[in-house]
């Protein structure tokens, strides 16, 4: 009720401040009837109240056109108009009218209709041509320049308004000094060589420094006087217009701040000049502040220590941000009056800049609104902002009945586990959550209960609608009644299986690293005893050569030996530079490789080989897969594969192979599977990867394709594992990073 109350006094005030508005201003809408008119108004033009909700043109019909023009405009198309004209009626009177009109929108955008200023400026603009009279005759100097003669002169006048005495004898250099240094000096330097070498005059309103270094605003005129082409003389008048052209300035400032008044009706209004760092306050100001205008030392500091401590370096940023142009100055902020109130404020304004882009002022307003920040804070404790934060949460949160079941979820969790809200609140959290994370999650819950704690939080695991896990952080705490008895949990629901996902691939990731450095030092071991064992033997072999006596039989022999072990050295280190390239070509960058097409190039390379076997072969290959590998390595590691399928086949059997794909995480993972003799596991599990490691006795067996083939995916980011049973069959599982 307070905050109605508010808000109703402060659109009583607002009206208020409308009838009162010092001018004559007018509210009509879009069929130009009056809607509201100030008491200015009335007094301007006789109208009474009674006039609301009445035509416009019917109590006003002698009019200037200009003005229903303008009117037209604003009430057609968005935009401000003003203007001024004369009107001379029949019997001969002149009155002169001076407007301001300016379009009116709701809150959907639409012109409702326009805000009128009508003047009567008959006075004012009669006022103004005997000023100019006036002014011709008060505070004018003349001035000659003789250019033939190389001579200047200066009336009385003139040299007053410059501060010298009668007897000074300027020069030109001299005469164009005094002007300030800046706009004012490059102005009068080009507007004299301009009439100098093109006989143009000038009119301009300037600024001095005179001799007692007091800044002067002049009028300057110049006539110049050509013959046969060329200036001989400058003539021309000098006009003190300091008084004046301040006065305009400062009705300048003050049409501003009347402008913002209007539109922020009962708001205090203020202006800083930043480069001066001056700030003026207008007298609602002082009452925003709680302080007299006496106290208040109208600089920007003045300001700063009337905001409270708390809030002091955030507005001061504001200010200056605003002034460097980041954003425009929008805030609220607390002052402390000296009797010790505290009241909120909040403050608008824009900045005015140069035709260099730099901050001059900055015009702003500010306004009470203490009461309206009080209401608001207290309805941030309430239960509807509690509600609101519960909603817009991007957590997911729900309110679990002591049964477990659901009483409310927000948006956030649904989005998570892919129920909708109704289909949630049939279920408990016992339903979603994973078998093996029950129990701890039950206990935690249980102390809760027994008042052991308030609180508790665990990483756990839920079943989504597709019954796909999703790894959450859970934060569970307790609410009570007034009488201190349970009545519901909030559970906080942090999806955290990017992070477990992340998690595995880094797990993954070392593994390989692990599993590859087990590689290389099962290299090392291979190097170091196969080439040992040939270098032994060929040692031997040379050895017995050697010896004397020996028969032609035996050398032969011995020469038949040493050829065969040149040939087994020679096999050995073939087989060790295969690996070797392998662990080479590791940092090959790696490409897109269609695994279908891979697959169906190698079958159709050992087409013949099934053909003569009478192998069965079923694939299920989706046409879509693609792996990220070096093409080389995957149509190896594919025919090794299929060719020993082939190659270890059960005699007693009808052969068959079987190759699949199917994607598990962010690998492509392709089963090749026979039913062929199969691998004791148990015996040679550990071997069954290793360089020279053979199982089945057969006779061209190197024991090198499945090492090659396994460094082969390592490099490539992938994994190979095997599942066998000797008289069954073997099954290969290749997983390869997928694109």
């Amino acid at each position: 009720m307070r905050f109605f109350q508010l808000i109703e006094s402060y659109v009583i005030v607002k009206q208020s401040l409308f009838k009162k508005t010092p001018i004559p201003l007018a509210v009509l809408d879009t069929n130009c009837v009056f809607v509201d008119f100030s008491d200015s108004w009335s007094a301007y033009f006789g109208q009474t109240d009674e006039m609301v909700g009445k035509p416009f043109f019917e109590s006003m019909p002698k009019l200037p056109e200009a003005l229903k023009s303008d009117m037209r405009f604003c009430l057609e198309h968005e935009g401000f108009k003003s203007g001024e004209a004369r009107m001379v009626f029949e019997n001969g009177e002149t009155v002169w009218y001076n407007w301001k009109i300016e379009s009116v929108k709701d809150e959907s955008d639409i012109i409702t209709g326009i805000i009128l200023v009508l003047e009567d400026i008959t006075n004012k603009k009669l006022e103004e041509e005997l000023l100019v009279k006036s002014q011709r005759v008060a505070r004018i100097g003349g001035w000659e320049v003789d250019l033939v003669n190389d001579k200047i002169y200066w009336s009385h006048i003139t040299k007053e308004i410059h501060g010298v005495d009668e007897n000074y004898i300027p020069n030109l250099a001299d005469a164009i000094s005094f002007y300030k240094e800046g706009y004012s000096r490059t102005t009068i330097s080009k507007l004299v060589k301009e009439a100098m070498e093109y006989g143009k005059a000038w009119d301009t309103e300037l600024q001095i420094i005179t001799a007692q270094n007091k800044e002067v605003w002049v009028r300057a005129i110049g006539e110049p006087e050509m013959i046969n082409g060329k200036c001989v003389r400058i003539i021309g008048t000098f006009q003190d217009i300091d008084r004046r052209k301040k006065t305009e300035i400062e009705y300048n400032k003050v049409s501003d701040r009347l402008a913002l008044a209007t539109d922020k009706a009962g708001i205090g209004i203020w202006e800083y000049d930043i480069k001066r760092n001056e700030l003026l306050w207008d007298s609602n100001m002082y009452s925003l502040y709680g302080i007299e205008e006496s106290d208040f030392k109208g600089v920007f500091e003045a300001w700063e220590s009337c905001v409270l401590p708390e809030d002091l370096e955030r507005s001061s940023n504001e200010v200056k941000d605003a002034i460097e142009g980041k954003k425009n100055f929008d805030t609220t902020f607390r002052v402390k009056w000296p009797n010790g109130d505290i009241r909120w404020i909040k403050a608008e304004a824009t900045v005015t800049r140069d035709n260099n882009g730099e901050a001059t002022k900055m015009i702003g307003a500010n306004v009470d609104i203490t009461e309206l920040k009080t209401t608001e804070l207290q309805l941030e404790t309430s239960e509807e902002s509690l509600q609101g934060a519960f909603e817009n949460s991007s957590v997911g949160m729900a309110l679990v009945a002591l049964d477990g079941k659901f009483i409310k979820v927000n948006q956030s969790l649904c989005e998570s586990l892919g129920y909708s809200n109704e289909e949630l609140l049939q279920l408990t959290f016992q339903d979603i959550t994973h078998p093996d994370d029950l129990e701890i999650d039950l206990a935690l819950l249980g102390e809760v209960v027994e008042g052991k704690r308030s609180t508790y939080q665990i990483e756990k695991r839920y079943f989504d609608k597709g019954g796909q896990l999703v790894y959450i952080l859970l934060t569970v705490t307790s609410v009570k009644n007034f009488d201190g008895t349970l009545s519901h949990f909030i559970s906080q629901i942090v999806d955290i299986s990017p992070r477990i996902k992340a998690e595995k691939k880094l797990k993954n990731l070392l593994q390989l690293t692990t599993n590859q450095n087990s590689s290389l030092l099962n290299f090392a071991h291979i190097v170091s005893h196969n080439l040992r064992s040939n270098s032994a033997n060929l040692t031997m072999i040379c050895k017995f050569l050697s010896e004397d006596g020996l028969k032609q039989e035996e050398q032969k022999e011995m020469i038949d030996m040493l050829g065969r072990a040149s040939d087994g050295l020679n096999e050995t280190i073939t087989h060790l530079n295969e690996v070797v390239q392998v662990k080479l070509e590791t940092g090959k960058k790696l490409k897109e490789v269609h695994v279908r097409n891979t697959f169906d190039k190698i079958l159709e390379d050992v087409n013949a080989l099934i053909l003569e076997n009478k192998i069965n072969v079923n694939t299920n290959i989706s046409d879509t897969f693609k792996v990220k590998g070096v093409p080389a390595y995957i149509e190896s590691i594919f025919l090794n594969l299929t060719t020993n399928a082939i190659k270890y086949r059960d005699p007693e059997k009808e052969p068959t192979l079987t190759i699949q794909s199917y994607i598990e995480d962010q690998f492509i993972v392709l089963s090749v599977e026979d039913n062929g003799k199969g691998i004791d596991l148990e015996r040679y599990g550990k071997k069954i990867f290793g360089m020279y490691k053979t199982f089945h006795g057969n006779k061209d067996a190197r024991g090198i394709g499945l090492f090659i083939t396994k460094n082969q995916i390592e490099s490539m980011g992938g994994t190979i594992e095997v599942e066998s049973e000797v008289g069954v069959g073997t099954k290969f599982k290749v997983k390869l990073l997928k694109v």
